[in-house]
């Protein structure tokens, strides 16, 4: 079910959350707003689930004009950074809730919700309330719940914001894989690059309102239509006061064709990787090595050596 988002602006006071925002998101498609916070995401996330009204444009949810309607007619799953389960409410009640509320014979109910929590990997845990779950568990039944009413379009507002690093990681893997069983068109909040770089097929950039650049995570990694979204998907430094990749970047122990005099400041150990501080000039430049390119050089605080640019000028 494809979402068309044309010219929407919301303001709150004399706060512009969205300024002319256009989007188009394809059927079947995961895609992420990015941005940072306060940047509009979750207020176009809102605004397209029906629970804000913005104060121009337009909403098309599977070519039907949704702009006007209620959430509760735009078959809409909608999943909170929170959870906001029924507490007193066993995981199996929860995940039926909707279902239920619609008047669903008992028997479908009963073949849905089995269905569903063999797919989120909770078949074991019905009869549990969602405290007696770890965090993990009850954003996957939260999942679960969102997607028992069979929903054209499912939207998650940071479903793993509350989670802590290793299992946010876990989760994102397991979301990619859900979407991938499902094919329900899915859009996501998060101010995670890594989290937008690893799930999603397009990612939609969000900055003060408005959409700095569409693409894949590919193209916008390698091609940011400006400084703020190269310097937003990845790592930047710069050199010669242009913005360049830190992988980008060469050390050698002897001088080269445009290769840049410098010395070393800090090495740091980062697992695989090494990050090396130089400074260029009046510059402090960091360099992303392999362990077994900083071994070669065998780096330490005052080592004159030479940097050189091997990649291509990105953004300005």
């Amino acid at each position: 079910m494809a979402i068309s988002v044309r010219h929407l602006s919301k303001r709150f006071g004399t706060f512009a959350a969205l300024d002319d925002v256009s989007v188009e998101i394809p059927t079947g498609q995961l895609t992420a707003l990015l941005g940072p916070s306060g940047g509009g995401k979750s207020t176009l996330l809102r605004i397209i689930a029906g629970l804000e009204a913005p104060d121009s444009g337009q909403v098309e949810i599977g070519g039907l004009d949704a702009t006007s309607l209620p959430p509760q007619r735009r078959n809409v799953g909608f999943v909170f950074q929170h959870y906001a389960a029924f507490k007193h409410m066993s995981v199996r009640k929860n995940v039926a809730f909707g279902l239920e509320i619609r008047k669903r014979p008992k028997a479908e109910v009963q073949r849905r919700v089995d269905e569903l929590l063999e797919l989120v990997h909770l078949e074991q845990f019905g009869d549990r309330l969602p405290a007696q779950l770890s965090g993990g568990q009850r954003q996957r039944m939260a999942l679960a719940r969102a997607l028992a009413v069979e929903p054209n379009v499912l939207l998650l507002d940071e479903p793993f914001g509350a989670l802590d690093a290793q299992v946010r990681k876990e989760l994102r893997v397991w979301l990619r894989r859900l979407h991938d069983e499902v094919h329900v068109t899915t859009v996501f909040v998060t101010h995670d690059q890594e989290e937008a770089m690893e799930v999603a097929d397009e990612i939609v950039v969000i900055n003060h309102g408005r959409v700095e650049q569409v693409g894949t995570p590919d193209e916008l990694y390698d091609q940011p239509a400006s400084a703020f979204v190269m310097g937003f998907l990845g790592p930047v430094t710069k050199l010669g006061g242009r913005m360049v990749r830190p992988h980008d970047l060469e050390l050698t122990d002897q001088p080269a064709p445009g290769a840049q005099a410098a010395t070393v400041l800090r090495v740091t150990r980062l697992g695989f990787e090494v990050r090396v501080d130089v400074k260029v000039g009046d510059e402090e430049v960091w360099v992303q090595l392999t362990r077994g390119e900083a071994a070669k050089l065998s780096l330490k605080p005052g080592d004159s050596v030479f940097v050189m640019d091997a990649g291509k000028e990105i953004a300005g």
